[in-house]
């Protein structure tokens, strides 16, 4: 895709201003420099304030928080899976991590659990989430460090200066009122002058009054808050039901046994769909897909419950570090033995 000097920079500066990184501050990098969110949203983003850039070569959680520690890092980036290893490595608690104060973590949905963790055990009371796509050059939205804690861990912020946002409803491209989930579309000096070589796709991505449309479902608030609520083509419709995923892992998040969790939908000869899980738990412990059922039993929609259950010790991820859920549903598919 196209980006223009002037896309990236600006994007940049106002990812740097939105975190509060300064002059004094030293970023931890361990997010990959191929990739937006550490070519733009890390390095770009201290040259626009003038921040120290501290990269960790390749990703290991105990090298990110060697580093943290010997550097005095005041600011640290990555995907969620990056902060939750971080966590639960056997070594945290004797790391001193007393100089971070912000950062960003992006890439793939924030689960509430995992943020609030790294507020309260990494003291990074500043931290923010940033949402965007590398259409957008690439950051949409992000939440402010003197946001209310709530909103920081819920949402993904509002819109940036300059940038504009809206929610309308998939297939009529009718904007929805407020709080109402639809597809989030975004206009302005960050959307990218196209796909290259390829005027299809880009006819496809940005509609005729240059609205970008990322394909991902959200909701706003009366304030301009978004919450992402899903990916279009994640979407579970089990009987005529639609079924958002990322309810579901929010949900199993707060499982004290569970480490990571991923649900994506399965073939079915009844319902068309189902529901799968691939959970990660932590280490030393144990448990059942029954016992995950029955913690979800009257907690949430008994047609939400995962009728499949598989346990897993890592998932197939990119080289920046999302998660890739088609690859999930293909292995579901392979291990169930079943069929589209």
């Amino acid at each position: 895709m196209m980006l223009t000097h002037y896309n990236i920079v600006n994007n940049a500066h106002q990812v740097a201003q939105c975190m509060g990184l300064g002059e004094g501050d030293r970023l931890c990098i361990p997010v990959p420099f191929f990739h937006c969110f550490g070519c733009v949203m890390s390095t770009l983003a201290c040259v626009t304030v003038g921040a120290t850039m501290v990269p960790v070569v390749e990703f290991h959680p105990k090298r990110v928080l060697e580093t943290v520690e010997a550097e005095r890092c005041t600011a640290l980036h990555g995907v969620p899976t990056m902060f939750i290893a971080e966590l639960n490595d056997p070594d945290f608690a004797k790391y001193d991590l007393s100089s971070l104060r912000t950062g960003i973590m992006a890439g793939s949905p924030c689960p509430v659990e995992v943020m609030k963790a790294v507020i309260e055990k990494m003291g990074m009371k500043d931290i923010t989430i940033a949402y965007g796509q590398t259409e957008a050059s690439p950051v949409i939205t992000q939440t402010r460090t003197d946001d209310p804690l709530e909103l920081r861990v819920e949402t993904v912020g509002r819109a940036l200066p300059g940038v504009e946002v809206k929610i309308v409803e998939p297939g009529t491209n009718k904007e929805v009122p407020r709080g109402v989930q639809g597809e989030l579309c975004t206009r302005g000096y960050h959307v990218m002058k196209g796909y290259y070589n390829n005027p299809e796709a880009t006819n496809e991505a940005i509609d005729q009054d240059g609205w970008l449309h990322t394909g991902d479902l959200a909701t706003m608030d009366e304030n301009g808050y978004c919450r992402i609520t899903g990916r279009l083509k994640d979407m579970i419709i089990r009987g005529g039901e639609n079924i958002y995923p990322r309810e579901i892992e929010e949900f199993l998040y707060k499982h004290p046994k569970i480490l990571d969790v991923q649900v994506v939908g399965v073939p079915d000869e009844v319902y068309g769909e189902e529901v799968m899980a691939w959970i990660i738990l932590k280490d030393g412990e144990t448990a059942t897909a029954e016992e995950i059922r029955e913690f979800c039993r009257g907690n949430i929609s008994r047609h939400k419950i995962p009728r499949y259950i598989e346990f897993t010790d890592s998932y197939p991820m990119t080289a920046s570090g999302k998660i890739q859920k088609f690859k999930l549903r293909e292995m579901a598919k392979q291990r169930l033995g079943l069929t589209t």
